[in-house]
């Protein structure tokens, strides 16, 4: 079969998908290419949903990762607010809603992550939201900026809850978080900047109850009024913005009888346990030889990079996925960037480059590094100091290889940071 004559599909019209598209028609694919979505939106690119579109300060249309007509002249058919229902491997075709049926040569599946809810009494009240899709931040944005403005109550102290938190104070909202964590975003982060983030939070009016759960909500006529803690107390609430996590939207592949563990799992080129079928991004668990393990990365950095490497696999080029793992934030005054991979039991210490007290409400200018027993750097975040990725990333990279740091000269802001591995 000719190239002209092969069908290429992508299950989920996302930033991953809509990469993956561009890599296939940039590396020459001639074919036939598929993108189908369920939302009705041209593929975007979602970090914006907490953080500059929910603050108003940008433009929907920022965040398409191209403009509607892009697709069209790339050949590309963009097929939206359609659903995948089952993938058949055996025949190699796809099932959409309608029974309306595909066969493709490649597949890949970038079909992302689906929102945690919260499962308790009271839950299915009005004004009780999640992020995910532009309409979610649309509405949660419109619930902000009411008149009078709402005493918010936040669920969950992680990337999501923290961002809301910090854009309903910039609207002048009265905010409370709760999580059942003992301080924010220590379950990615350890006790050293999960401090400096609760204090950002604290000098910038946000309330925090920490180590408790909401045990129901109460409502009038429907519409949220209070939560009841775990522990007895009740906390009024207008409006109730859960982030609780995401899981991965693997129903497809189980369907399909493919490998899943926290997951679609996949080998370092992107291939899946069906030699036909790929997945990426949110929904992809892949064998990263940086880190020597399988990742699952829930971050704009992998979507966008796993696509790109996806559409070239796709091709049968020769693929080693060894992303160094990245992220960021803009919270108030805050902008971040996190490269490496450093969970519980992955490292030893974290040591600063400056000081990360914050003081009179501002966020420092600081860097930490993530170091394992024998000093080797596996993680590193920049706190507004910026133009330095490329060295933390060099670091991540010599410290997962075996080469540790001196941990003097890397915590001496008069050293370059090019000049800081030991020997």
């Amino acid at each position: 079969m000719s190239a002209d004559e092969q069908v290429f599909v992508i299950v989920g019209a996302s930033l991953a998908g809509a990469r993956a598209a561009e890599a296939l028609r940039a590396e020459g694919f001639t074919g036939r290419v598929l993108l189908i979505g369920q939302e009705d939106e041209v593929p975007y690119e979602r970090p914006p949903l907490s953080k500059g579109f929910l603050q108003g300060k940008d433009p929907r249309e920022k965040a398409y990762v191209h403009p509607r007509e892009w697709y069209a002249e790339q050949d590309i058919e963009l097929m939206l607010g359609r659903r995948v229902v089952a993938v058949h491997p055996e025949s190699r075709t796809v099932t959409l809603d309608g029974d309306e049926q595909f066969a493709y040569d490649k597949l890949l599946l970038a079909t992302g992550s689906v929102v945690r809810t919260l499962d308790v009494p009271g839950a299915d009240a009005s004004g009780i939201r999640y992020l995910r899709a532009y309409p979610d931040s649309e509405a949660l944005r419109q619930a902000l900026t009411a008149d009078p403005r709402p005493q918010v109550l936040v669920v969950g102290s992680g990337w999501i809850g923290l961002e809301i938190a910090a854009a309903a104070r910039g609207y002048g909202c009265p905010v409370t978080v709760v999580s059942n964590e003992r301080a924010p975003l220590r379950h990615v982060l350890g006790d050293e900047l999960a401090a400096l983030f609760r204090a950002l939070h604290e000098a910038n009016g946000v309330e925090f109850r920490f180590e408790a759960g909401v045990r129901s909500f109460g409502d009038l006529d429907g519409a949220v009024r209070s939560a009841l803690l775990d522990d007895g107390t009740e906390l009024a609430a207008d409006l109730v913005a859960v982030g609780v996590g995401i899981r991965p939207a693997t129903e497809l592949a189980e369907q399909a009888g493919l490998a899943v563990d926290n997951g679609v799992v996949t080998d370092a080129g992107l291939r899946t346990s069906d030699p036909h079928i790929y997945a990426c991004g949110d929904v992809a668990s892949t064998l990263n030889p940086l880190v020597g393990r399988h990742l699952r990365t829930e971050h704009w950095a992998n979507a966008r990079a796993g696509g790109k490497a996806a559409g070239k696999a796709m091709l049968g080029q020769e693929v080693s996925y060894a992303q160094v793992p990245y992220f960021f934030t803009d919270q108030y005054d805050l902008g971040m960037e996190y490269c490496g991979w450093a969970g519980p039991g992955d490292y030893a210490r974290v040591v600063f480059r400056g000081d990360p007290t914050v003081r009179d409400g501002k966020a420092p200018e600081v860097i930490a590094f993530w170091l394992t027993d024998d000093n080797r750097v596996v993680a590193a975040m920049n706190i507004n100091i910026w133009d330095v990725q490329d060295d933390l990333n060099a670091l991540v990279k010599a410290g997962f290889a075996g080469t540790p740091a001196n941990p003097a000269r890397l915590t001496d802001p008069s050293v370059p940071l090019s000049d800081v591995l030991a020997g």
